[in-house]
């Protein structure tokens, strides 16, 4: 087997990042349910409104998995009726600048493409 040039093992950890988190924020939904949380914590049904076309079943499958990861807790509330929240915790929060990044390309894109915002 040959050896790595500096590169090229670069260019390989480069590239097992960004499949690392490709399968973390798989799909449609988790990243929006992480970007709807960086504006604060929200109710189910809160992210339900915000987060267009995604079902309960759907929604509450993505909130357990983020919550697993670490990404998100999950705050039950003591009133009547019980009341839950959902809150970006402070590693969820390192994802914050590249959903930033995301929002500010696909806004560019959206205006290089069609002609609007």
């Amino acid at each position: 087997m040959e050896s790595c040039t500096p590169v090229y093992s670069d260019c390989m950890q480069h590239m097992k990042g960004i499949q690392d988190a490709l399968e973390m924020f798989n799909g449609k939904w988790k990243i929006r349910i992480m970007a709807a949380l960086t504006f604060g914590p929200k109710r189910f049904t809160d992210l339900q409104l915000i987060i267009e076309g995604i079902g309960t079943k759907m929604l509450s499958k993505e909130l357990q998995l983020l919550e697993l990861n670490g990404l998100i807790r999950r705050d039950v509330i003591a009133s009547k009726p019980v009341s839950v929240n959902y809150a970006i915790t402070d590693y969820g929060l390192t994802v914050g600048p590249v959903i930033k990044e995301l929002s500010h390309w696909g806004n560019t894109h959206r205006k290089q493409i069609m002609g609007k915002v």
